[in-house]
């Protein structure tokens, strides 16, 4: 009966039949999701009371087979119907046939024998028994309440109201905005018309040079404009959020959050800053037994571990204080050290006492704390011994077993009232020599099986170890989009903007980002979402398992019924709209891992149990069984057939360093490889599978964190940022190739994302740009002739439309003009110094298969105020910047020396020389005063390597054109003689 291709019925193993006397249709029992049962079948159903589909719970077929073929006719020939994409939780909440799963698992025994896959077997019979039991229970509680109990818990208006709404721009600022970008738009054109058919003859070169790099400026200010176009705002409300799932006198119904901190050398990332970050995680606004924190320990530093451990005791006390008074933030350190009246708002007479208290306990956890790094400064010849007297395992950070503890927690200590505190687990994944462990994104990943392993939340939230909860409600912000039906149905992540502490007040080096994260990200939130930075974002824990959102299409339904429509000559429309629906689909190089999983609702039994047979979802997740059934938990949880007892152990085997290998951890789920910036390629590819990401900003910060203030380290993090752009670039899933065939990616998304890998290469005409002035006004030449009238206009125009862009921008952000400068001034001074090394950089490690490793940007400031701002350490991405100040410098005493010596008629020419000299200096300006530091004192070795740069290309210039001829051909030289000077 199978070789005949008639579906077989799912109750008793029959035929279906036909829905007409022809037999030329097959009889389709619920067109809701064409669950296979025979005719008998559903009338029986019928007479039992049973009128719905027991999968989908849409109603049987009760007409006769002849309106049943008419209706399914029609719906051949408008087309494949459109409906949600079904990821395997969905499979486990429309609730599958008991009869039908046993039948699956027949026919896959009858194929396979031995070699089918009774994991999964075995998975799909639990999951359907449990929901019919779920299911039948919800009939009969729902039979037995009186109406008039039904009317008392009738959910009030105010919690079936949207927990967020989006807040557009006032026509007023959005109009004159666009209309601006327009203009500057037709402005450029007529402008580079004008500079393309006007060449300076005399300056061929410098004028075909500044063309470029012009036209280059201008592609670069297109991909990062027009992202921008719709900025919006939102707006949260948290009172809803416990309306509707904080019930008095009930359980928290909200949604348990698994929390991710990372960190690597304890000594660059001091154990007290990750302490409190840790302290502030525990001590959210949130139910405690629905958040868990893990720390991942990339280094495995016994320190660490040590100093977690007396941070788990110190939280015994510091959770319950923060809890009982609302103190804000709740990190110890950045608490006490507040420049306000803490007596604000309290009311209770116990808080002073309290607080000094807690005061006291916290200065001695910090020097009990102290003692451990002091200690560590100095690692033993025979390696750390533990407590208990064993040898730390962790002694080489390159060669350990993984480690797991978990200091907090259900089973663990309680507070000091007595209460339960979220759980704390330290995490070391496992490292041996030759094998690849990705840095970062691998410790993310360990993390991500860890957690799904012994809590498995639904939600995730990672942060660095720097960054401290600032809002102890930003949990609650993120669920108001997380847990709103009618939003979270294809969010993948809530990112929340970056803030800083500890910045010096005029932010010199533009460390706060802040026409970043208050304008280019607005303005992200409004087509498809917000980049992920790699810190402070709630995930959606499926999205980051490679399943697509739940309102893509899916592939039209493969069944044998219409394979012979089609055959006996369907119309030619509405294969069209088949194909339509299948391209678009397609997972190709956008498809989750596990590539048919969604659609196995569409095939009936016999092509289900074969498409069945042949997934491996070993070869996707890796070999484990608990894991892989806890990513097809749509609520999360524990599965409940896992013994407790052994969850240790599996965690353990999940984060062995073998355990990625053939998997598609790092390429198809999870963080994903191939860039030192994992954070930008993770987001891509989530966007590029159709999700969207929403952007939180609350007013009160969600985060806080720490910069690197000082110019070397800022800049050698901005390197670090601009070697992984220049990977992606260089990669497979470089925006500019990647990501077309789906067509999930809008394409101002997809501009956005250029712009975030192409920006490194402005390095190169931004640095031939700012040598320009001074060749210039070493040469007496220009790049611009003479100008007309119109071309004036042209000009004129042009910076015009610039400055009102720039104005109406901080108009509708709300960004100062301060910080809109030194983003300005740092562009130029990041451009032309670590933009320049990354583009080597990355080209060497694609070519020669040279890796760069980088050191973690020290955590710890200087004990004084803005100490840090002024400490300087040599590195050769100083060389760039000095060398073109050096040059403009020189370039401008030389113009000024010429043109007092050619007379009056050489200060017009020189004006605009020199503006563009100027112009050049002001932009570097942060950089000469960096270099300077407190002392006002340079290394010598900048100032050896820039003379020597720019005496050389002097001296070279000298030598190609010493002298500049004048219109009666003579030389100055000659001039000069004939003066009596």
């Amino acid at each position: 009966m199978m070789d005949s291709g008639v579906p077989l019925c799912s109750a008793c193993g029959e035929s279906v039949g036909f829905s007409n006397a022809a037999k030329e249709e097959f009889f389709v029992a619920c067109h809701g999701c064409n669950y296979p049962l025979c005719s008998t079948c559903v009338e029986e159903e019928i007479r039992e009371g049973r009128d719905c589909c027991f999968r989908c719970g849409e109603p049987y077929a009760r007409n006769a087979p002849e309106k049943v073929s008419e209706e399914t006719s029609k719906n051949e020939d408008s087309g494949v119907r459109l409906r949600s994409t079904v990821r395997p939780h969905d499979y486990e909440e429309n609730g599958g046939h008991a009869r039908n799963s046993s039948n699956l698992s027949m026919i896959e025994s009858e194929i396979n024998g031995e070699s089918g896959n009774p994991l999964w077997k075995n998975r799909v019979d639990s999951w359907m028994e449990k929901k019919n039991k779920k299911k039948s229970a919800k009939k009969v509680e729902k039979a037995e309440i009186p109406v008039e109990q039904q009317m008392e818990n009738f959910e009030p208006l105010e919690a079936g109201e949207p927990l967020s709404r989006i807040i557009p721009l006032s026509p007023n600022k959005l109009t004159p905005y666009r209309a601006v970008i327009i203009m500057r738009l037709i402005v450029l054109g007529l402008f580079f018309n004008y500079r393309i058919t006007h060449p300076v003859d005399s300056a061929y070169g410098l004028w075909l040079t500044s063309v470029i790099c012009e036209i280059w400026f201008a592609v670069s200010w297109v991909l990062d404009q027009f992202p921008k176009w719709s900025p919006i705002n939102r707006e949260t409300y948290i009172d809803r959020l416990s309306a509707r799932y904080e019930r008095e006198g009930e359980d928290s119904q909200l949604t348990a959050v698994d929390f991710f901190v990372s960190t690597v050398d304890p000594l660059k990332e001091p154990p007290l800053v990750t302490g409190n970050t840790v302290l502030s995680i525990l001590s959210v606004d949130y139910p405690v037994d629905k958040v868990s924190c893990y720390v991942s320990d990339d280094g495995s530093a016994m320190l660490t571990f040590e100093s977690l451990a007396e941070t788990a005791e110190f939280a015994r006390k510091w959770v319950p204080f923060c809890k009982k008074y609302s103190i804000e933030p709740r990190a110890p350190e950045f608490y006490f050290s507040q420049k306000i009246d803490y007596l604000k708002d309290k009311i209770q007479p116990s808080f002073v006492k309290e607080r000094r208290a807690m005061k006291r306990d916290y200065e001695e956890y910090k020097v009990r704390v102290n003692a451990l790094v002091a200690k560590a400064q100095k690692t033993p010849e025979e390696g750390w011994i533990m407590q208990d007297g064993t040898p730390w395992p962790g002694n080489n950070p390159r060669d350990h077993p993984g480690m797991i503890q978990v200091f907090l927690g259900h089973s663990g200590a309680h507070d000091i009232e007595g209460n339960e505190l979220p759980r704390l687990v330290y995490v070391s994944r496992e490292k041996r020599p030759g094998y690849q462990h990705h840095k970062k994104a691998g410790a993310m990943n360990a993390l991500v099986r860890v957690s799904a392993i012994l809590t498995n939340a639904p939600f995730i939230l990672n942060l660095d170890c720097d960054h401290y909860v600032n809002n102890s409600k930003a949990v609650r912000e993120a669920m108001c989009f997380m847990m709103d039906p009618e939003v979270c149905r294809d969010v993948c992540y809530v990112q929340f903007p970056q803030r800083f502490d500890g910045i010096d007040r005029s932010d010199r080096y533009a460390n706060r980002n802040i026409v970043f994260f208050d304008v280019n990200m607005k303005g992200l939130d409004g087509i498809q979402g917000p980049v992920y930075v790699g810190t402070g974002c709630v995930f959606n824990r499926q999205a980051l398992y490679g399943y697509g959102p739940p309102s893509l299409p899916v592939l039209p339904k493969s069944s044998f019924c219409s394979s012979c429509c089609c055959c006996c000559g369907g119309s030619k429309k509405a294969a069209e709209n088949q194909n339509d629906v299948y391209r678009d689909a397609r997972r190709e190089d956008l498809s989750s891992a596990i590539f048919n999983l969604r659609e196995i609702d569409n095939y009936d039994d016999y092509e289900r149990s074969m498409l069945i047979s042949q997934m491996s979802f070993e070869k996707t997740f890796g070999q484990s069984t608990v894991f892989i059934e806890s990513t097809l938990m749509e609520n999360g949880g524990v599965p409940e057939s896992v013994n407790p007892s052994t969850l240790i152990k599996e965690a353990i085997h999940v984060i062995s360093c073998g355990y990625e290998e053939k998997t598609e951890w790092g390429k198809e789920i999870g963080w994903i490889y191939g860039s030192v910036t994992e954070d930008i390629l993770t987001g891509f590819r989530m966007h590029c599978r159709g999700w969207r990401s929403i952007y939180c900003m609350p007013t009160r910060p969600a985060f806080k964190g720490s910069a690197p203030i000082n110019l070397s380290d800022r800049l050698h993090q901005v390197l670090r940022w601009a070697l992984g752009s220049v990977e992606i670039f260089l990669s497979r899933h470089c925006p500019l190739w990647y990501g077309w065939g789906g067509g999930r990616l809008k394409g101002l998304q997809r501009l956005a994302y250029i712009n975030t890998i192409v920006y490194p290469f402005t390095s190169l005409p931004l640095i031939a740009y700012c040598t320009l002035p001074a060749i210039c006004l070493l040469t007496g030449k220009f790049i611009i002739p003479t100008l007309s009238n119109i071309a004036s206009v042209w000009f004129l125009g042009l910076f015009i439309s610039i400055i009102l862009t720039s104005v109406l921008e901080l108009r509708w952000s709300g960004v100062g003009i301060e910080d809109w400068w030194r983003n300005e001034q740092f562009w130029v001074i990041g451009g032309v110094s670590a933009h320049l090394f990354a583009v080597f950089q990355g080209f060497l490690k694609m070519l020669a298969g040279i890796d760069t490793n980088f050191t973690v940007t020290a955590k710890a400031t200087d004990d004084n105020e803005f100490g840090e701002l002024y400490v300087f350490k040599w590195t050769t991405v100083l060389i760039p910047p000095t060398t073109i100040l050096i040059v403009n410098f020189v370039g401008v005493v030389a113009g000024f020396s010429d043109a007092l010596n050619s007379g009056y008629e050489s200060w017009g020419p020189l004006f605009g020389k020199v503006f563009f000299a100027m112009w050049v200096i002001l932009h570097l300006y942060p950089f000469l005063k960096g270099l300077m530091g407190r002392q006002n004192r340079t290394p010598t070795i900048v100032v050896l390597w820039s003379v020597l740069l720019a005496s050389v290309f002097s001296l070279l210039w000298v030598k190609i054109d010493p002298f500049i001829n004048n219109s009666n051909g003579t030389t100055k030289s000659e001039g000069c003689i004939s003066i009596d000077c």
